[in-house]
């Protein structure tokens, strides 16, 4: 019997050596290619039993022209570019990695939030242009007297909650599988969004992107965010509205803003975030570290694996195809 087919769709990491020592130890053959589109995807996965992929679309159309397929698994939480209904429909299982980066995301959220609570960033820009001044950062608070609201309590908004609070900020929290009013086992007051936005001077993202969180930061609930409020974003760029956004830091209603991910990656040069101070910009880094990094690559893979053999993986998002 032939070695099953594993298709990496695209990836921009520096190296697939551990997926490749991986599936030698598996016996599979595994094949990178680059796939932008669609037409991509089609041609390069002739005859694979399985996808691992990146940023390349998985739509109805490719699945339709891939009757082989058994198992999809993306590199990371989000899984945004795969078409999981359509997927389910033809009985393809659909995979992720929800918690290889809880620690490193909720880092990165917290080191965002402190950089621009201290002012640290824009600091830095000043000394190097000769400028050894505060004016541009005041004012400046304590961490202590400040409110960090939490919008999305799963693995990762739990964990960056517990981060803030261990260095003294008052945490609320908003999920709409949560009713407000309750308290989670971590002990972070479930509040409505409305209220949280009202309330909070640190607002942090952790939300999926979907239909319904698409621009849930738009003008209306900019305006509804405290005068002098820090926007945090670390989990996907089309959750903020890029213009809105950057006409509320430009007015100064928002303090700042520290952002990981955007609408359009990499960011353009033409962004106008680029040119606002009490920005602090990261490029889609939030996710990794040494740990992270090989966790994600040998589990994404992994996954197809257990698929293809037969058996459950261990994170699976349609578990119902493999019944």
């Amino acid at each position: 019997m032939p070695a099953p087919k594993i298709l990496i769709t695209d990836c921009d990491h520096d190296s697939i050596s551990t997926e490749q020592d991986l599936a030698r130890e598996h016996g599979i053959e595994l094949v990178l290619a680059q796939c932008h589109s669609e037409d991509d995807v089609i041609a390069a996965a002739a005859g694979a039993a399985a996808l691992v992929v990146q940023y390349a679309p998985i739509t109805a159309r490719v699945l339709d022209a891939l009757p082989g397929l058994k198992a999809i698994s993306r590199y990371g939480v989000g899984v945004d570019t795969v078409d999981v209904h359509a997927a389910t429909l033809r009985g393809v299982a659909v995979c992720n990695v929800p918690d290889y980066g809880t620690e490193d995301v909720s880092d990165h959220a917290v080191a965002l939030a402190l950089t621009l609570a201290r002012g640290t960033a824009r600091m830095d820009r000043d000394v190097r242009r000769g400028i050894h001044d505060m004016a541009p950062v005041r004012p400046l608070h304590r961490v202590n007297t400040r409110i960090f609201g939490v919008v999305g309590l799963g693995l990762i908004g739990s964990a960056t909650a517990q981060k803030a609070k261990g260095l003294g900020y008052t945490i609320i929290g908003s999920d709409p599988a949560l009713a407000p009013g309750t308290v989670t086992r971590d002990g972070v007051k479930v509040v409505t969004f409305d209220e949280l936005l009202s309330r909070a001077d640190v607002v942090s993202l952790h939300v999926p992107l979907n239909p319904g969180t698409h621009h849930l930061i738009n003008a209306d609930s900019l305006s509804r965010m405290k005068t002098g409020a820090v926007l945090i974003n670390t989990c996907r760029g089309a959750v903020v509205d890029t213009g809105a956004l950057a006409a509320a830091l430009a007015s100064g209603h928002l303090y700042g803003a520290g952002l990981d991910v955007f609408e359009e990656e990499p960011l353009p040069s033409t962004s106008p975030l680029l040119a606002l101070e009490n920005t602090v910009l990261t490029p889609h880094a939030a996710w990794y570290s040494e740990e992270s990094y090989g966790e994600l690559k040998r589990r994404t893979l992994e996954n197809v694996i257990e698929v293809c053999a037969g058996r459950t993986p261990r994170n699976i998002l349609n578990p119902k195809v493999l019944v």
